[in-house]
């Protein structure tokens, strides 16, 4: 009989080895496939750029070939360099300054009631002004330097963190707070070890949506008053007819988007356990 035990606690243990060696793998594979297929969507929409603009004799001054474009990258290197670094000055700033902002102001939303009912339709009206107006009143307020830039990022940045804080302030399960108060927990203790826990995973998602938000404010300001960054950089190769430069200039400040966004995973992943980084993650799929 105890042989027989042993042998089925055996079985068992091979089987869990088994299953875990094969979740391992499949996590393994969708690592993989979650490089490969936007790999080879971006491979496919290069090639076929590229053979469309010699097949149809596209002049480069309308539609520059990916050949072109990665030759004028390499050309203005360090000039792409310089104009990145103003940029991206700014989208760290505009977004650091929204959480700043933010986040305390989505707390006062959710701890008080009236406070909320004020200040929530002011916020929302917010959002519906047109930024590219208010970016010339910025500018005569405050200047051409860098701070009229840094403001513009904020303004259209910080609604996300401020919604996505005060839902995740919001969501947490009554049956939580009855334990903190059968463990003895005072108000600020419950605060920092259930409610803000329990909210970061919508405040990354806030975070990542953010960041988006503040390279759009960061070229706005550029657009309407900036003397440098990829923004005006634009600017100047479309009225020097430029396409390639052009282009160039975006493809830098996409990768400056991705470059900010993946740095927000990366603290997200390492702040928060593998359950609630999926929850984050699915939280910014569904906004």
């Amino acid at each position: 009989m105890t042989a027989d035990l042993q042998g089925a606690t055996a079985r068992l243990d091979a089987i869990e080895l088994e299953l875990r060696e094969r979740r391992r793998k499949r996590a393994r594979f969708d690592r993989l496939a979650d490089l490969a297929y936007p790999s080879a969507t971006m491979v496919l929409i290069i090639c076929t750029w590229e053979a469309v603009t010699h097949l149809f004799s596209i002049p480069p001054y309308l539609l520059p070939a990916p050949s072109l474009i990665a030759s004028s990258m390499a050309a203005n290197a360090s000039l792409l360099l310089k104009h990145s670094v103003i940029t991206a000055s700014e989208i760290a700033l505009g977004f650091l300054l929204s959480i700043v902002v933010g986040v305390p102001l989505a707390l006062a939303i959710f701890l008080s009631n009236s406070f909320a009912r004020a200040i929530y339709p002011v916020l929302v009206s917010s959002q519906a002004v047109p930024k590219v107006a208010i970016a010339p009143l910025f500018l005569v307020w405050f200047g051409f330097n860098l701070l009229p830039k840094v403001l513009i990022a904020f303004f259209i940045a910080f609604f996300p963190i401020v919604i996505n804080t005060a839902v995740g302030l919001a969501s947490i399960e009554r049956e939580k707070f009855y334990l903190a108060k059968s463990m003895g927990l005072s108000g600020m203790a419950t605060f920092w070890k259930i409610q803000l826990p329990n909210a970061l995973p919508s405040m990354f998602a806030g975070f990542k949506i953010s960041i988006t938000f503040a390279v759009v404010g960061a070229v706005v300001g550029e657009f309407v008053g900036g003397q440098g960054g990829l923004g005006y950089l634009l600017l100047t190769a479309n009225g020097n007819m430029d396409t390639a430069l052009l282009f160039a200039g975006i493809v830098a400040l996409t990768v400056l988007g991705l470059l900010f966004f993946a740095l927000i995973v990366l603290i997200e992943r390492l702040s928060l356990p593998p359950h609630a980084v999926e929850r984050a993650s699915l939280a910014t799929e569904m906004i």
